[in-house]
């Protein structure tokens, strides 16, 4: 049920807008990236609401442990930053971007980003929330104790996975997926419960997996979102200056984070490597024979969603 934000009227000879506060919950941890631009978001709505609407940003997901699609549609909390992909249940449309390959750098990111879009706002709406904003990750790639030099290397190697494109993925590659929470993960890597990762080079300098893991393949499987949403109720609260406000401050914060995101993969690999993480291009014989597995996924993919869905990959081929 919708929980009502705070509501404060300020009077000085007539009433203003009412203040508002509101809840943000954070995936990430105090110190990612993520992070800070979700509290400089929250800064720069204060700023150009003129203080009326006031976010606290609460890091490591503190105020919402399980679906945080859910918990904002229910009002649990006012606003979330979520990884769009662990949520793919909420609508297929949420896993685009964690599809094998189909993007192959930043740019092509953003533009699938720009193209889906629309999608996303939908299957927000549908969830009772509206998408302020959304950032990608830096680029998933393959941590093990040996160089990927071919799909042979895939073979019967325990990876952890972090939603059901990449399970599918390594699966179909010959390898065996292990689901496990980001924090069981060293733990699974020390005891050799899983063998490798697949994942970004945050989330590697993040786990230390040097102390564990001594090589890191640049196969740039996929580049997957992160999103900002806002409860509707919340948003329909809100008059017409607060809403503008909030929408000059997530396209701000998106253009930002889209450039952060490179320099934080660039040190990133620069921190692993310095500790020892030897990291390498996929080669071009890796790259055909993963693409062949990507490209059996992305059939499946579209064999079984929707019109809207499959104009998107239209579009976004041209």
């Amino acid at each position: 049920m919708f929980k009502k934000c705070l509501l404060i009227a300020t009077l000085t000879g007539s009433v203003f807008a009412a203040n508002v506060k509101m809840d943000l919950n954070e995936r990430e941890s105090a110190n990612h990236f993520h992070t800070k631009g979700s509290e400089k978001f929250a800064s720069l709505v204060k700023d150009y609401t003129k203080g009326s609407v006031d976010i606290t940003v609460h890091p490591g997901s503190s105020l919402v442990k399980g679906n945080p699609l859910k918990a904002v549609k229910d009002g649990t909390v006012a606003m979330a930053d979520m990884f769009i992909p662990f949520t793919a249940g909420g609508g297929k449309v949420f896993g685009i971007s964690a599809l094998p390959f189909i993007a192959t750098s930043y740019e092509d990111a953003y533009k699938l980003y720009q193209i889906s879009k629309p999608a996303y706002e939908d299957t927000a709406k549908k969830w009772n929330q509206k998408l302020l904003y959304s950032v990608t990750w830096p680029a998933s790639g393959f941590y093990a104790n040996k160089k990927m030099e071919s799909i042979e290397d895939f073979k019967g190697v325990k990876t952890r996975t972090y939603d059901k494109n990449s399970a599918d993925f390594v699966n179909g590659a010959g390898g065996n997926a292990v689901a496990l929470p980001w924090g069981e993960v060293y733990s699974a890597l020390r005891t050799g419960m899983v063998d490798s990762v697949i994942t970004s080079s945050t989330s590697g300098k993040d786990g230390k997996f040097w102390e564990v893991l001594n090589n890191f393949t640049k196969i740039s499987y996929a580049y997957p979102l992160q999103a900002v949403t806002i409860n509707l109720d919340y948003w329909n609260s809100l008059d017409k200056s607060q809403q503008e406000a909030i929408l000059k401050a997530a396209d701000e914060i998106e253009k930002e984070q889209w450039e952060v995101v490179k320099s934080e993969d660039k040190d990133a690999l620069d921190t692993m490597a310095q500790n020892g993480i030897k990291i390498s291009e996929a080669n071009e014989t890796l790259k055909k024979e993963l693409s062949i597995v990507a490209d059996k996924l992305l059939l499946e993919y579209l064999a079984d969603t929707d019109d809207e869905t499959k104009k998107i990959f239209e579009e976004y081929r041209r």
